[in-house]
């Protein structure tokens, strides 16, 4: 099950559960939409993979032990490692490549 991590790794964006701003690669790296179009060209900066919108778990349970009811959303914020100026330069070096050539 998807962690739903709470915040954008690089702006601190919050991307509370039902957020169709959220952006993960197959990691769960996670990510606003703005950042990952505007800074990272759909690169992650910690696998290189791309990124989907992240899928939005339902608040309730449509069915028994499902939803945010039961399984709740990450509360541990988390902030890439990495320098705007890195991420820049690890970008621009896969961002001509597709994301299934990586």
């Amino acid at each position: 099950m998807l962690e739903l991590r709470p915040n954008c790794e690089l702006c601190d964006r919050d991307l509370p559960p039902d957020s169709p701003y959220a952006r993960i690669c197959s990691y769960e790296c996670t990510f606003c939409a703005a950042c990952v179009d505007d800074v990272l060209h759909d690169v992650c900066p910690n696998c290189g993979g791309g990124f989907q919108a992240r899928p939005i778990r339902p608040a309730q349970a449509w069915r028994e032990g499902t939803g945010l009811v039961n399984d709740p959303p990450g509360d541990r914020r988390r902030h890439t490692p990495y320098t705007r100026e890195e991420l820049a330069t690890f970008a621009e070096t896969l961002r001509e490549v597709p994301p299934a050539g990586r």
